[in-house]
């Protein structure tokens, strides 16, 4: 489940081309987020303090196991390595903490074969048993490890076969597993760190084996991370996989784009990280003062609106207006600039899996109006449509506001968006309690998996998130053997298309409705070079280096 949750920005006007170019040249199968590593600047300078800020910290959990927002899973990366990584150019995963592995025809059985040359930052080896240790322990965590608990969805075992082997036992199958290696959600931890009480390891009260040990952190303010020297194990997608070339990492968190903008262009930042993209006078600002701009799309869960069909949104002939009522274009346009990739499936375009399912998604005011006529809906005085002396109503919870647009679209066919604006944490309990008509989320992995992790009922249960308040039991029955085909299903071909026929059944049932592909932009000044990304778009930062 994601408790993500993003502001839908005013215009942005000039920033469109340059999203526009970076979003075209994304592969399907990668996010293509390598946009400084070809930069020819001289010889790497070693040392120095990178200086970044973030949007926020608005969950406080730096814990790999239990946390899912970006920024923190950004700041992980750096800390916890895992046994693969995947490749963001090609989605391939590569080796990492793991040198090789196989896996079973049925997608039950993996097999790993492990480094033997790395260790934690507290001194001790990794080996079969710390691996064991890891993923016993996420599993163990239950609803504390909301992402790690799918993602080892049908889990077994680990069994040790030797101190550089373990084979991971599934009692169904499970082929998202591999790409599931590579997250930061199974990033392994030295042992001695799991028996640490998971509130304080939130805190940053954790050890693992990264090319940066945490030095502090103080939730909402800054964290404070360190190089390790002796680090010698870098993931197969680095140019460095010895130590990093800077000595220090800061980071401090700062919502308001002013004081990103401000900060980034006087010096006293080297990278400024919104969760939106600048504005264009913002992105003026930063190209005059000879910092540049990166955009790269996260693959993942699209930003869907999600309904709750145990209120009016339990009404098919609702859901479907509601999904005819939804000017894609005329949002992206608005939002970011009239270039701007209109969405076209309930997955980002970078998502391996991902379909065009555009068909389904087209602007129909007329036939929502259609439907909402033959349901009994009929429109007031005010422009409202009622039933049996109610208004046809949405209360949609969001943490964020600024939908008006969408109010607007909506109210020309008759439907009242009444907009509920309430705290992250406000926002966290009304969504699993089901305390919403209507709610707007996304998630970010590189597998079109994070379907069945938010929507597959067999997983998310109600208290769990929006999701598990997205179906009626018919489309439960109708997508409960597609997520089940694509789960235990390790021929990508036939995989992805489950994939197809999950997104299209998804977008047709209104269990979610497409609004945008997720740009990320990132601002760097002119001393920062090689900073890239994963493939889930978090920071990497083997490879950065700073001019002098």
């Amino acid at each position: 489940m994601s408790r993500e949750s993003r502001r839908p920005a005013g215009r942005r006007g000039a920033l469109a081309a340059l999203a526009v170019a970076a979003l075209l040249a994304v592969s399907a199968c990668g996010n293509g987020s390598d946009s400084s590593s070809a930069e020819a600047d001289g010889p790497v300078q070693e040392g120095g303090t990178l200086r970044i800020a973030f949007n926020q910290d608005s969950y406080s959990n730096l814990d790999p196991s239990q946390n899912f927002w970006i920024e923190s899973r950004s700041i992980d990366r750096n800390l916890v390595d895992s046994l693969t990584d995947q490749d963001p150019k090609t989605g391939e995963i590569v080796p990492w903490l793991a040198t090789e592995w196989t896996v079973s025809p049925d997608a039950k059985t993996y097999t790993f074969t492990l480094r033997d040359d790395v260790t934690f930052s507290d001194g001790t080896k990794l080996d079969a048993e710390a691996v064991k240790t890891a993923y016993d322990s996420v599993f163990e965590l239950g609803a504390l490890a909301s992402l790690g608990a799918t993602y080892l969805s049908g889990y077994d075992s680990t069994e040790v076969l030797a101190p550089n082997k373990i084979q991971v036992n599934f009692k169904t199958g499970n082929a998202a597993f591999l790409q599931a290696t590579s997250t930061t959600t199974l990033g392994i931890l030295s042992p001695a760190s799991y028996d640490i009480d998971p509130q304080k390891r939130a805190l940053g009260d954790f050890v693992g084996s990264g090319p940066f040990t945490l030095d502090s952190y103080t939730p909402s303010q800054s964290a404070k991370l360190t190089k390790r020297d002796d680090y010698a194990w870098g993931s197969g997608i680095n140019e460095n996989k010895g130590a990093a070339h800077i000595d220090k990492l800061e980071v401090t968190f700062s919502p308001e784009e002013s004081v990103l903008t401000g900060s980034l262009t006087s010096g006293q930042l080297d990278v400024a990280w919104p969760r939106n993209p600048f504005s264009e006078a913002s992105a003026e600002t930063i190209k005059a003062s000879g910092a540049t701009i990166d955009t790269s799309v996260l693959p993942g869960l699209a930003y869907n609106f999600i309904p709750n069909v145990n209120g009016v949104l339990g009404d098919d002939a609702v859901r479907e207006a509601l999904q005819k009522s939804i000017d894609r274009k005329e949002y992206a346009a608005t939002t970011f600039g009239d270039d701007y990739p209109v969405a076209k499936s309930v997955l980002d375009s970078t998502t391996p899996g991902w379909s065009d399912q555009s068909e389904l998604l087209g602007y129909d005011p007329k036939g929502a109006e259609a439907l909402l006529d033959a349901a009994g809906w009929t429109k007031g005085a005010d422009g409202y449509r009622q039933k049996d002396g109610k208004t046809l109503e949405i209360d949609f919870v969001t943490a964020w506001g600024g939908w008006d647009l969408i109010q607007d679209q909506l109210k020309k066919v008759g439907i009242k968006l009444n907009q509920k604006l309430v705290t992250p944490a406000e926002y966290t309990q009304a969504t699993n309690n089901g305390e919403f008509d209507l709610t707007a989320s996304y998630y970010t992995r590189g597998d079109a998996d994070v379907l069945r992790t938010l929507y597959d009922t067999a997983v998310v249960k109600p208290g769990s998130g929006p999701g598990a308040y997205a179906q009626k039991p018919e489309t439960v029955a109708k997508l409960k053997p597609l997520f089940d085909d694509e789960i235990s299903q390790p021929d990508t071909a036939k995989r992805n298309a489950a994939f197809a026929e999950l997104q299209k059944e998804i977008i047709a049932s209104g269990t979610l409705f497409p609004l945008q592909d997720r740009a990320q932009v990132v601002a760097k000044s002119d001393k920062v070079h090689d900073l890239n990304y994963t493939a889930e778009t978090f920071l990497r930062l083997n490879d950065v280096w700073l001019s002098k």
